[in-house]
């Protein structure tokens, strides 16, 4: 799979990164408790593909639950670009639509049952290999 680097950030501006992940995004539509407030999209990629270019002071994190997953935000604008995701706590779910226009060739969304987030990973075949690195 040929990556391509894409960047983006939240709505003020205050956080901008960039992140290597194909140019044809795998995007999951959640549907969990916080998911579903937020209408979270994301698509999943190694830590060694995202860099945060600035902003790291402007960042707060939420955590509930388990506190695996960790919902990163802008404090200035709300905006949750990135997160780590309690499936790939060793990655990243990047908010496609928080990507800089001009490198998303197109986008296939797949709905993920976290309502009952147990069931769901155990019958999903390649989420946790997301956050894992190429070869």
């Amino acid at each position: 799979m040929d990556l391509v680097k894409h960047t983006g950030g939240c709505h003020c501006g205050a956080v901008r990164f960039e992140v290597f992940a194909s140019a044809d995004l795998h995007v999951f539509h959640c549907n969990c408790s916080i998911c579903t407030k937020k209408q979270n999209h994301h698509f999943i990629v190694p830590q060694k593909n995202f860099t945060l270019l600035q902003g790291f002071d402007h960042l707060t994190t939420y955590t509930f639950n388990t506190h695996a997953a960790k919902h990163t935000f802008c404090k200035i604008c709300g905006v949750q670009s990135f997160y780590t995701p309690r499936s790939n706590p060793d990655g990243y779910g990047v908010a496609p639509h928080c990507l800089d226009p001009g490198t998303v060739r197109s986008i296939t969304v797949e709905t993920f049952g976290g309502e009952k987030w147990e069931e769901s990973m155990a019958a999903h075949k390649c989420i946790r290999g997301m956050s894992k690195p190429s070869s």
